[in-house]
């Protein structure tokens, strides 16, 4: 990767896992690790932000101590100001909050860098991009939900698409070199189209983690990434 603000050279993939087996995620990670361009996306989510329940902080130090692989925590939760020092501090690279879920977006990405993570913002996909006109600096990714959060294994909501091309316009008119990730339905059907509309960085679950050979689905999205760019 380049520097932590910048877009990465070469497009990565971030396989989640909330489609992988919880009770043998240290095997995620090493099928992770013995793969390219790879980084391990972990999806937090409360209840209350999002009708699910799943990973927390000690899972989190726990994956930190198996693997040197960046950690990308993705908070589907209300009180994100409140626990995303938190997460930097159990071991994650990159922490991204929602829009919707923060009154006070400014001051949260500030404490993520502060602690030493890149701090993103995440968008629902009824959110418009134009929320983080005001912002573009103060970031240093944006996450497009693809999918209404909460939940793998949803389908790809196809207007994404022009989301990713818009927000690529506003990187290029503000010449912020913030880095673009997509969350949602992401598979090979799409994965070009994504990254030639200028996604740097696409989360997959089930179309890792569910294939017959996970390792395998990694190097066809990989090469399905590659010809976007």
């Amino acid at each position: 990767m380049t520097e932590p603000t910048l877009r990465p050279a070469t497009p990565l993939l971030a396989p989640s896992l909330l489609s992988a087996d919880f009770t043998r995620l240290a095997e995620a990670l090493r099928l992770l690790e013995s793969a390219r361009d790879c980084v391990v996306h972990v999806d937090v989510m409360d209840g209350h932000f999002v009708p699910n329940l799943t990973i927390g902080l000690p899972v989190v130090e726990a994956l930190r101590r198996e693997t040197k692989l960046p950690l990308d925590c993705h908070l589907m939760i209300t009180e994100p100001l409140r626990y995303a020092p938190a997460f930097v501090a159990a071991g994650a690279n990159w922490v991204s909050v929602h829009q919707e879920a923060d009154p006070h977006l400014h001051r949260t990405l500030r404490a993520i860098r502060d602690a030493g993570a890149q701090a993103g913002v995440v968008l629902n996909p009824a959110t418009p991009v134009e929320t983080l006109v005001d912002l573009v600096g103060d970031f240093d990714f944006v996450l497009l939900m693809s999918v209404n959060p909460g939940f793998g294994g949803q389908s790809f909501i196809p207007r994404a698409l022009d989301k990713v091309r818009r927000l690529d316009a506003l990187r290029t008119e503000r010449g912020v070199p913030f880095f673009i990730q997509v969350d949602g339905g992401v598979g090979p059907g799409n994965a070009t189209d994504l990254v030639a509309a200028g996604a740097d960085v696409l989360v997959a679950g089930n179309a890792v983690f569910k294939a017959p050979d996970p390792l395998a689905a990694i190097q066809a999205l990989h090469a399905e990434m590659a010809k976007g760019r």
